[in-house]
């Protein structure tokens, strides 16, 4: 395979395979034509293909000469990408090709995303199964789509035909990691549904402000603070001094990010705006001492306005005691891997429209307890007269005391590299878990070249280490 625009570059094959997925529009849900290509590929050389409707796509290879009766390994990545791009640039993303290029350090893409996640998976496996004199066991290529939206290919193929117990999975963006273990998760929603009503009297709007946030996967136990919650907190002490009737609150954005921000809109009856600003003063502080968040922000401003369309005194009480009652943050650490989050979950988002709805990204790496925390969500649901629904569960990926792959693989890197790879798990979803579930037994390890700034018109795809990770890949292939 000749690259055009990556011509030159090494490994080849890889960097030709990958412009030419570069030039397939392959955004999540609209994978037709790059699940095509792969066929299409397989067809040329006479492969064994399985093509899904929902456009998952398997090849399978047998091994090469002295590697015919080896046991098979399964090689497995996600062929959508994540479409983001600079405001000024022409491309419609839906139906043009990436304008791919290089500077001799990293490959990159002119003004959108790179799509290296995960597009360098399938260059990988392609390049690997185009070349009939590179040795390795039979393969069993695994190809999802729509990884980026949920692992919505990883929840419905159907693997009934695969052999192999043993994935190596070529998900990961950072060299020299070994991911071994990757939580599973869920979206709970709790909903009180409340009428509103006119409610009349002074009005009030409270601001919680200035909080770092971040991804509840990668940043959960940074030690920073939730803004539903302080606000349920900020609440709840007024509250003490006088009744409140809650018109309108807004908080965060999406479940799986740490909210930075919330306001709340109330009539507040015998308001006492100085005593308010001290409650507001005075958690300003314990925020800033007890967290990590020194620009935080918590205020009370005078609204010119008497009453609004609200809940009443009671609901309000309920909703705040709900907002304070709920669970948030990190509730267990691991003990197999010190410092990886175990279970977690994030008050997302917390909004007033109908009723009250606070949504939540519950996330563990023990299935059991993801489980026992989602029925703790629920049991609360229904003591406060509450209605829970729950969506896009995936299963935990567990890590495994005993892994023949892991052990050749990290045996592999140390001759190659005189230094020890790090084995590690993370706190967010791979599809690892999903493919497990249907492959019991499954042996998984996750490795992939460096790559920067993932998701972001600045992403980077590192030349050099994709180089190595690709002969580390060829030396693990005929090691197994």
């Amino acid at each position: 395979m000749d690259a055009v625009k990556l011509a030159g570059l090494e490994p080849a094959s890889v960097f030709g395979f990958f412009e030419e997925i570069c030039a397939i529009p392959h955004g999540s849900r609209n994978t037709k034509a790059i699940s095509d290509y792969l066929v299409a590929f397989a067809k040329a050389r006479d492969l064994r293909y399985i093509q899904d409707d929902a456009n998952n796509v398997i090849i399978f290879q047998d091994g090469t000469c002295g590697y015919e009766d080896h046991e098979p390994v399964i090689l497995q990545g996600h062929m959508d990408m994540v479409c983001e791009k600079d405001a000024d640039c022409p491309l419609d993303m839906a139906v043009d090709g990436l304008d791919v290029t290089h500077d001799g350090t990293s490959v990159f893409a002119k003004g959108t995303t790179l799509g290296g996640d995960d597009g360098i998976a399938i260059a990988y496996a392609l390049a690997l199964m185009d070349d009939t004199t590179i040795p390795h066991p039979p393969l069993e290529v695994i190809i999802t789509v729509d990884e980026e939206i949920g692992m919505l290919g990883a929840d419905v193929i159907d693997l009934s035909q695969l052999k192999s117990r043993t994935l190596i999975n070529l998900d990961s963006e950072e060299e020299g990691i070994f991911t071994v273990s990757c939580a599973g998760g869920a979206t709970a929603t709790i909903n009180l549904p409340e009428e509103r009503r006119a409610v009349y009297g002074p009005c009030i709007r409270l601001v919680v402000d200035g909080l770092q946030g971040g991804h509840s996967g990668a940043e959960i136990h940074k030690n920073r603070a939730n803004a539903n919650k302080i606000m349920g907190e900020f609440m709840s002490r007024i509250q003490a001094l006088m009744p409140l009737c809650l018109t309108s609150f807004s908080g965060g954005a999406k479940d799986n990010a740490i909210p930075r921000s919330c306001q709340a809109n109330m009539v507040a009856m015998g308001i006492n705006l100085e005593r308010i600003n001290d409650i507001a003063e005075k958690l300003q502080a314990e925020v800033r001492e007890r967290y990590d968040e020194p620009e935080a922000t918590v205020q009370a401003f005078d609204v010119d306005a008497l009453g609004g369309n609200g809940l009443t005194t009671e609901v309000t009480a309920k909703v705040i005691a709900l907002l304070c009652a709920c669970p948030n943050g990190v509730q267990a650490m691991s003990q197999d891997m010190p410092g990886l989050v175990q279970t977690s979950l994030n008050l997302g988002n917390a909004k007033l429209g109908s009723g009250m709805s606070l949504t939540f990204s519950v996330r563990s790496s023990v299935n059991a307890e993801k489980e026992a925390l989602l029925k703790k969500l629920q049991e609360l649901a229904e003591f406060y007269g509450a209605s829970y629904t729950q969506m896009g569960e995936y299963p935990a990926w567990e890590y495994r005391a005993d892994s023949k792959l892991r052990d050749v693989m990290v045996k592999t890197y140390t001759e190659m590299f005189g230094k020890e790879p790090q084995v590690l798990a993370i706190h967010a979803g791979l599809e690892c878990g999903l493919l497990g579930e249907k492959l019991p037994g499954l042996d998984c390890v996750s490795i992939g070249p460096q790559m920067h700034d993932i998701h972001t018109s600045r992403e980077k795809l590192e030349i050099a280490s994709t180089e190595r990770t690709w002969k580390f890949l060829l030396e693990v292939l005929k090691a197994l």
